[in-house]
């Protein structure tokens, strides 16, 4: 946060001085330089401190090494820059270390001197820097040894006694020897640094962790192996603090307190960011239709650009969920609480007016700045046995209903029953409109108050679920529209179509269903809908045959562009209704404070003088934040996945040596991996313990087959396993066949008795030369 503005001395330098300074000087431009060249003594060397710290904060400057300062977004005169590319006739390097949030990372053609080829990728430079025309270039001054790499791992003894650090990632099968173990001993969760070099690499400690075992520390191995920023700024602290008590303008807002808004939410959800309310339309023209509300916590009228708190969020670009603890965008002071919408307490919101007609199309909308009080936060299941009750369809094993008993309304009366009206005329719309419809089952951990495992389970999909997600595709359809009316930026959410190579390998996948997938037409989200609806319910390969699908699904992101979201078949989509935990959320809630005219009256506080519209400089950076930010969500959802593998480890840890039911979710050439059915969590079974004879791999149709009794292990099969490991520190599990177990033929090429596609000959050791092997890495579930 930027100090309060001082007078400064006479003659002393502008800030677009000092900018000008540092762009045109050959030679790094530290303080001292800056003082030294316009001729600052004394206190003007004081006032010039506090100036860069304020054009820093401001974003108009960044700290490079050395101490020298460059514009923000550009490259320092001299700086340390990492080779990554050195294909064709140039190397390309990056700054090792950059800084210069919402602006893309520059990449630099490195001018080599004396002989070619001198630089590889990974390598380490000290380079004076140009720029020339609209990129830059970089002279290398010396090469620099290789930078430390940070390890995290466990500290263990092999089998001669000796120090080795084993590591939380499943995909490392090395240990690594440990040279200096500081105060770490066996057991202990560290971090270490990579020393020396190959073949006689070793890891020196740094930091002890603490017990991999204890409640909470498979959370805080994602942390540390994300990089995930997990801790605040004193500075952004003290922001928050500040902010959470700014006035709301009842005066100026609209007052919403009178209805009764309520949020559904999961029963563990950390934070409240949105609330619904609906009644049937008194206008005669909309006959049949519905009025609505959908209110999303006013997180940008505290959290400003250019602030502390903007800084911290964009970092961060999301908050990540694990089982045990939130890693929030936001302190706490306002994701947990002021931003949060509690029952009972005033809540500054955003506020979505929808008019939707009896077909569930949205006739109109407007957004406005408004208060509001939450009547009551319900949870998914206690709203859907409440609205079952209501509906005469009641469940045995169903929670207790909500009920209400605290005013003279019946909230389920005046708040449930108008919202399930409304929604279902939205749905009706929604399934015309057709998304891709996936059910694919989500692992729910749940932790007593210590942190220790109570269970793991596969959450109910309920109405009440499709329904809240109804209500805020429709809203985050209003903002874009909205925007695009105006001629606004957004931030949209952007999912493209699939690629003709992965349709071509889906295609490939269900012939094997006798399920034809015609490349030729014009793919949709009904497309694969009509496959879906031919797979009965209960049918055995129906939950693989979705895997697939999603699989082919490209990775959605956050772009300016309007691409349209092919799975929810919409041309306009945005998210809206997250701002507490996505910064793309809150751009766009910046975006329409600023063309709809919803500012507020100035702070009082001349700390907190910022706007709350979209900055300028924002606007036009939008490309590279949601380039950045799209990274971020895709590091959560990899820490958040690895975090519920690992609890589903120490779960079955105690079961080692049990047979499970499980399903084959991939087939590699070395064997073949398996879940357990309703816990997840991936576990091998290597190609060597399936017996003597040799294997058959078709990498097209992802099987094994057994050339001598024809025994085929193939994507999707449901079958018994013994658990022979689990690690909870990497969250890997190992299954083996159980004894005397045989698994028959399934998904046989009917026209010829023969498993479809060429055989490939696996031998129970080492690896035939004609065996090309593919990554068995599946892609992240898709966030809409």
């Amino acid at each position: 946060m930027a100090s309060p503005q001082k007078p400064r001395p006479a003659g002393f330098p502008s800030r677009q001085q000092i900018l000008d300074f540092i762009a045109s000087s050959d030679q790094p431009a530290g303080k001292r330089e800056i003082a030294r060249a316009f001729g600052l003594k004394g206190s003007e060397k004081i006032a010039l401190k506090a100036l860069l710290k304020d054009m820093a904060d401001e974003g108009l400057i960044d700290i490079g090494p050395a101490r020298a300062f460059h514009q923000m977004g550009g490259v320092p005169k001299v700086t340390v820059l990492r080779v990554i590319d050195t294909e064709g006739a140039q190397v390309i390097a990056v700054p090792e270390r950059w800084e210069a949030e919402g602006h893309p990372i520059p990449k630099l053609r490195v001018i080599e001197r004396g002989k070619r080829g001198a630089l590889g990728v990974g390598d380490r430079i000290l380079a004076r820097t140009e720029q020339a025309g609209h990129g830059w270039v970089a002279h290398p001054m010396k090469k620099l040894a290789g930078a430390a790499e940070q390890m995290l791992g466990v500290v263990a003894k092999d089998e001669r006694g000796k120090l080795v650090l084993r590591p939380v990632d499943k995909r490392i099968r090395r240990e690594t020897p440990i040279s200096e173990h500081g105060e770490a001993v066996p057991g202990d969760l560290v971090l270490a640094e990579k020393t020396g070099r190959p073949p006689r690499i070793t890891a020196r400690v740094t930091d002890v962790l603490g017990d991999p075992f204890q409640p909470r520390a498979f959370s805080l191995i994602a942390i540390h192996k994300y990089g995930i920023p997990d801790a605040f700024p004193e500075e952004a602290e003290e922001e928050a603090a500040k902010v959470h008590d700014l006035p709301l303008h009842a005066e100026a807002r609209e007052d919403l307190r009178a209805l009764p808004i309520v949020a559904i939410d999961p029963v563990d959800a950390r934070d409240f960011d949105d609330a619904v309310w609906a009644t049937p339309d008194d206008d005669p023209a909309n006959e049949g239709g519905y009025k609505a509300i959908v209110a999303i916590a006013d997180v940008s009228y505290y959290v400003r650009p250019g602030s502390q708190l903007d800084r911290q969020a964009r970092k961060r670009g999301n908050s990540v969920y694990f089982p045990d603890r939130v890693v929030p965008m936001l302190p706490h002071a306002l994701s947990s609480d002021m931003c949060s919408l509690r029952a009972e307490q005033d809540r500054a919101a955003m506020a979505c007016h929808l008019v939707i007609d009896r077909h569930g199309k949205v006739q109109s909308w407007r957004f406005t700045r408004a208060l509001i009080r939450v009547a009551a936060n319900i949870p998914y299941e206690q709203a859907q046995a409440a609205m079952d009750r209501a509906e005469g369809k009641d469940r045995p094993d169903a929670p207790a209903a909500f009920a209400w008993n605290e005013g003279p309304e019946d909230l389920v009366e005046v708040a449930l029953k108008p919202l399930w009206a409304c929604w279902r005329l939205l749905a009706r719309d929604r399934d015309a409109r057709g998304p891709l419809d996936l059910d694919l089952p989500e692992r729910r951990v749940v932790l007593d108050e210590e942190g220790r495992i109570v269970s793991i389970a596969v959450r109910e999909r309920l109405d009440a679920h499709r329904l809240i997600e109804d209500y805020m595709v429709t809203a985050n359809v209003a903002a874009a529209k909205a925007l695009e009316a105006k001629k606004a930026p957004v931030m949209y959410r952007v999912h493209e179509p699939p690629t003709r190579e992965k349709l071509a390998s889906l295609k490939d996948y269900l012939d094997t269903f006798d399920i034809p997938l015609t490349l030729g037409q014009v793919i949709t989200t009904k497309t694969f809908n009509r496959i879906i609806e031919r797979i009965p319910d209960d049918a055995a390969a129906r939950p693989q045959i979705m895997e697939q699908i999603l699989r082919s699904q490209t990775q959605a992101y956050y772009g300016p562009q309007r691409l349209g979201h092919f799975g929810l078949a919409l041309g306009s989509y945005a998210h809206f209704t997250s701002p507490i935990r996505r910064y793309a959320d809150l751009l766009v809630h910046r975006a329409l404070v600023g063309a709809y005219g919803l500012e507020l009256p100035a702070p009082k506080d001349r700390a907190i003088v910022r706007e709350t519209r979209l900055s300028a400089e924002d606007a036009a950076d939008l490309t590279p934040i949601g380039e950045r930010i799209s990274q971020f969500e895709r590091r959560a959802m990899e820490a958040e996945r690895e975090t519920v593998d690992r609890y589903v480890a120490a779960f079955l840890a105690s079961h080692v040596g049990e047979i499970m039911a499980c399903r084959i979710t991939g087939v590699q050439s070395f064997g073949f991996f398996a879940t357990v059915k309703e816990l997840g969590g991936d576990g091998l079974v290597p190609v060597s313990t399936l017996g003597h004879e040799r294997f058959r791999y078709d990498e097209v149709h992802q099987a094994l087959e057994g050339e001598e009794t024809g025994e085929r292990y193939a994507l999707g099969d449901h079958i018994d396993l013994r658990l022979v490991e689990s690690d909870p520190i990497n969250g890997a599990l190992r299954f083996e066949l159980p004894e005397g177990a045989s698994h028959m033929p399934t998904g046989r090429d009917r026209r010829s008795g023969r498993p479809p596609g060429g055989p490939r000959t696996i031998r129970r050791q080492g690896r035939p030369a004609n065996i090309r092997h593919t990554s068995g890495k599946r892609g992240p579930v898709k966030r809409r």
